[in-house]
């Protein structure tokens, strides 16, 4: 891991402090995937890093050194700020949580930075329901980690889905038909089709979209919890409380 000649565009994905002022970062790049970085001084009150460095944040950096920990060089904003309202902040911490669990450092995976920025930028915008975003990149995560879902043609048979049927999803293979009385992972064709095309404006498909990539996912993030999920429910118990103040 070495610096770059100028500056590239990242995000950052995670921060904690360092020391007295400084701070230790996660960045992802498109070119040189995620790195770990050392911000020196950032926190000290003269730092032209101060408020620069914010997560989920899209910045421009530069670094310099070798090995597990980079030494950041240069950092600057790198578009407009982005605000996560209510419990959308839970979801960018759940899109980073993912990251620093499935995405090795020093890995690049550009399709995986362009779906980062999409779902945060989604988040932030607050133009479609908050879990169609965290649905997607889930699904984008896992393609360009090379762990995508079969969605549209059966494993087993190998004919394509129909939206009106209903399957066992088998993870790490795929769709196979089921009968009326199966159990495990079973989903409907309209909700397997709706996902692979990417259109989950209907509510009840994208329930069962979420059944399906909690399972995905979790089968390659293991058995610890995770944060961002305790995060949403305190966050949603505040929503609550307020909506239901005089």
């Amino acid at each position: 891991m070495t610096g770059q000649a100028h500056p590239v565009p990242a995000w950052v994905v995670h921060r904690r402090s360092y020391r007295d002022t400084s701070l230790l970062l996660e960045l992802l790049t498109r070119d040189h995937g995620r790195i770990g970085a050392v911000a020196r001084g950032a926190r000290g009150q003269r730092s032209r890093w101060r408020g620069v460095l914010e997560p989920f944040q899209p910045v421009l950096v530069n670094w310099a050194g070798r090995g597990e920990l980079a030494t950041l060089t240069f950092a600057e904003a790198g578009g407009r700020p982005l605000r996560f309202p209510g419990t959308r902040l839970a979801g960018a911490f759940y899109l980073s949580e993912l990251l620093l669990r499935l995405l090795r450092r020093d890995d690049p995976v550009p399709d995986v930075f362009v779906a980062y920025g999409d779902a945060l930028t989604s988040l932030a915008a607050a133009d479609q329901p908050e879990d169609v975003p965290l649905r997607l990149f889930e699904k984008r995560l896992l393609e360009g980690l090379g762990y995508g879902l079969l969605l549209d043609s059966t494993a087993d048979t190998g004919r394509p889905v129909d939206p009106g049927a209903r399957y066992r999803y088998e993870l790490e293979y795929g769709p196979v038909e089921a009968d009326p009385e199966a159990a495990g992972l079973v989903i409907s064709g309209a909700a397997l089709l709706a996902l692979a095309r990417e259109e989950l404006a209907d509510e009840a498909l994208r329930g069962e979209v979420q059944r399906l990539m909690r399972a995905a996912v979790g089968l390659y993030i293991g058995a610890r919890p995770l944060q961002s999920r305790a995060l949403y429910a305190s966050l949603r118990r505040t929503d609550l409380s307020q909506e239901q103040e005089p």
